[in-house]
């Protein structure tokens, strides 16, 4: 009895070591992680914005990190204890079947991992990057190996896997000139002056901070306006305008759009130019009967 009591104990004080071994190296690599992600952060943030270069790469290497730590640990936990040694030739032997369970539970996640990198290598968008894709609009702010984080105008984060993202249209804003061409329509009645209302679209236009001249030397030279206002349909009720205007960034363009409705639209008004709206006349049956008796 003596014996077995004193293996007993053995066995005790091995399973502890073992639960020691584990839990501190998970510790570890927590820690580790938090830290090495904290000093990639800033380093990112500073050197990035120093020496002018894309922090797309820095971002994704940043939230990288934990899941190579965490590889570390486990390889280093499977390493150390002869429990899992033996479990991994097991596995090993079974690695046909065991690969193909694993593939199939992980598929989405391994796809997201690849496209994560397709992301990374083709760069149809960067952190910072304002894109639009299916119903949603907004500032790229991280690119991770699952998914990628973009701020929307509500400053609401909308979290997207990497394998749905890489397979949407993706309208990029600023992937290679940020300026941008903004349509601003306007409808006048048919009784207002049309060369009147145009040369007050281009006026208000051209005296806002966030217009830009993308006329060429030519277009300046043939007399093109910096504003360019044409008649784009003879709708029931009204006669509608567009005005092309150029902006410096999508926010700025869309800040120039508000801006000009409300100056246009006071300036019509001083000058008599009409912005219609549809009339109905309504006719009650009883009325109707009344007259015919």
């Amino acid at each position: 009895m003596h014996k077995i009591s004193e293996s007993v104990s053995g066995y005790d004080f091995i399973y502890f070591r073992y639960g020691v071994l584990i839990v501190s190296t998970i510790a570890i690599a927590f820690l580790v992680s938090f830290i090495l992600r904290k000093i990639a952060h800033v380093a990112i943030r500073n050197y990035s914005e120093r020496i002018k270069v894309d922090p797309t790469n820095y971002s994704f290497l940043k939230n990288s990190l934990s899941f190579i730590i965490f590889s570390i640990a486990l390889f280093f936990i499977f390493s150390k204890i002869p429990f899992f040694k033996s479990l991994g030739t097991a596995l090993f032997a079974g690695a046909g079947v065991f690969a193909a369970i694993l593939g199939f539970a992980a598929q989405k996640a391994f796809s997201n991992i690849v496209s994560g990198i397709f992301i990374l290598i083709f760069k149809p968008f960067r952190v910072g990057d304002t894109i639009e894709f299916s119903t949603y609009k907004g500032v790229v702010e991280e690119i991770t190996l699952r998914h990628t984080a973009i701020k929307n105008y509500e400053n609401r984060r909308i979290i997207v896997p990497n394998s749905i993202i890489s397979e949407d249209v993706i309208v990029n804003s600023d992937i290679i000139d940020e300026k941008i061409r903004q349509p601003i329509e306007f409808g006048i009645s048919y009784d207002s002056n049309i060369d009147k209302a145009i040369e007050i679209i281009q006026q208000e236009a051209e005296k806002h901070p966030f217009v830009i001249d993308y006329r060429t030397k030519k277009d300046i030279k043939d007399g093109q306006p910096k504003v360019l206002v044409r008649v784009v349909s003879l709708d029931d009720y009204s006669v509608r305008l567009r005005a092309y205007v150029w902006s410096i960034g999508n926010d700025a363009a869309f800040v120039l759009k508000c801006d000009l409705l409300k100056s246009v639209k006071k300036s019509f008004d001083k000058n008599g130019i009409e912005i219609p709206f549809p009339y109905r006349t309504i006719v009650y049956k009883n009325d109707l009967l009344k007259n015919n008796q």
